[in-house]
């Protein structure tokens, strides 16, 4: 076995050693397992799966004694935590973005310098699949497209009559008029959707159901762009596009949301409005959901809402 192939199945210890070009302290972290919900695939939702991380940190040597004071080493709480805390803000598909979005946490902390990032889904077969990054401060971050920084839009929830009103036009007139951008949200249409035993085949299909009928909505007025995910949120926001809200992959995404089912829709809408950092939710035909955003409601008869 060759050097190169040998060094590329090798600890990140001992690759972070042979790669070193100045003498540096380094710390690790190794068979660190959790069980998370992770993964593109539809098998791995709905799914916890065991997920083992190995981290080795190169930090500046210290100068000086230590006199065994923590507050002057980078601690090993540092690494587990930066773990926890991305796995806890979202839902995550891919281990290559979990990897960098560790590093770059990492990497935060003023002692460290360079950090090398292994992880490993343990329960996809009878073998192991992972990613392995290197980092160093000061280089470009190698991430995925950063969201753009966008105004507080309003978020309209439309009934099923609101949706077929007449006066529908004249709404979406009056509301793209205002500065602040707006995304329309909808539950699902009054036909019944199947019903299955199966919950996160439900969660699916009534996730569908809501898109559908946001399909139902952009034909009623040419004006309004379907979009799911929060890349085409934020640039429809940034160049004035009215936006009906696709539910599926932002729901699904979440590591906490609530149900989609059609009874829970305002909940689902007021989640979303929270999620968005909205500075309102207008709430036309239906009662006011509880929010820590603004609230107002109107009646489908309501001629004008502002």
């Amino acid at each position: 076995m060759t050097d190169d192939i040998r060094m590329a199945f090798a600890h990140p210890s001992e690759r972070a050693e042979a790669s070193a070009t100045q003498p540096c302290d380094r710390i690790s972290l190794s068979d660190y397992v959790v069980e998370v919900e992770i993964g593109a695939f539809q098998q791995e939702r709905g799914h916890l799966q065991r997920v083992r991380f190995n981290v080795v940190v190169e930090v500046a040597p210290q100068t000086g004694e230590i006199d065994d004071d923590v507050d002057r080493i980078l601690s090993y709480d540092t690494i587990t935590e930066s773990i926890d805390v991305e796995l806890g803000a979202e839902r995550i598909n891919l281990l290559e973005t979990l990897a960098a979005r560790v590093a770059e946490r990492i990497l935060r902390e003023p002692q460290a310098l360079r950090v090398f990032v292994r992880i490993e889904k343990l329960d996809r077969g009878p073998f192991s699949l992972g990613v392995e990054i290197v980092r160093a401060k000061g280089e470009v971050a190698r991430k995925g497209q950063d969201h753009v920084q966008v105004p507080h839009p309003r978020v309209l929830y439309l009934s099923n009559d609101a949706i077929m009103s007449d006066r529908l036009k004249g709404w979406i007139d009056e509301l793209s008029a205002e500065k602040a951008p707006l995304i329309i949200a909808v539950g699902a249409a009054d036909t019944p959707a199947p019903q299955s035993a199966a919950a996160l085949a439900q969660r699916r299909i009534d996730l569908l159901a809501i898109e559908q009928n946001a399909w139902v909505l952009a034909g009623r007025d040419r004006r309004c762009m379907v979009v799911g995910t929060r890349t085409e949120l934020d640039w429809a926001m940034k160049h004035s596009q009215i936006c009906v809200w696709a539910p599926s992959k932002i729901v699904l995404d979440a590591v906490e949301s609530p149900s989609a089912s059609p009874r829970e829709a305002l909940a689902l809408v007021s989640w979303f409005a929270e999620h968005m950092q909205a500075a309102e939710l207008l709430v036309i035909d239906a009662d006011a959901p509880t929010a820590s955003i603004p609230v107002r409601t109107a009646e489908v008869t309501a001629e004008h809402l502002l």
